[in-house]
């Protein structure tokens, strides 16, 4: 009986003392970034693209915003580190204009998954003369959200009487 007491406590102390496992980043799911936007990632090939839904809580005019059609690719992973990504979301549905990011998928110590991202935000110019102010550039970071439901951000989305301008 001792010397199984003494193998019990000995598998315990080398499992609390090794290394924890590699914690993977999926990028399929529901995903709210830093401005309360909502992303929906439902579709991811074996290649590394994925299609998926943006519903952004922030527009240029203040307006309604509608869900929007999102398009990316991953980077595919030979051993250990975390995916790369890339990502355009046509704003067509209630502006002429179109983001596109740049990012990569983390996992914290904690298990906590997050996506960096830098976009670019191309609105449509009037003329050569404004091309000058027609791309904006920024970061979003967005987190998992936990959801026991499959697609949502329909549900999510409020109907809009009138159209106006994007945003991120």
């Amino acid at each position: 009986m001792r010397s199984g007491a003494f193998i019990l406590f000995l598998a315990l102390a080398l499992a609390e003392g090794a290394a924890p496992a590699e914690r993977k980043c999926q990028l399929n799911g529901l995903w709210r970034n830093d401005q309360d936007s909502l992303m929906e990632i439902s579709v991811s090939r074996d290649n590394g693209d994925f299609q998926g839904q943006y519903l952004t809580r922030v527009t240029l005019s203040g307006g309604c915003a509608q869900i929007s059609p999102l398009k990316g690719t991953q980077q595919q992973l030979g051993e250990g580190g975390w995916p790369t990504f890339a990502f355009t979301v046509r704003w067509d549905r209630f502006s002429n204009a179109t983001t596109a990011f740049v990012g990569q998928c983390f996992v914290d110590a904690d298990g906590k998954e997050m996506l960096t991202t830098t976009w670019l935000l191309r609105e449509a110019a009037g003329s050569l003369e404004q091309d000058w102010k027609a791309t904006r550039v920024g970061r979003n970071i967005f987190t998992r959200k936990h959801t026991t439901r499959g697609k949502i951000l329909p549900s999510l989305s409020t109907p809009c009487e009138d159209v106006s301008s994007p945003a991120l």
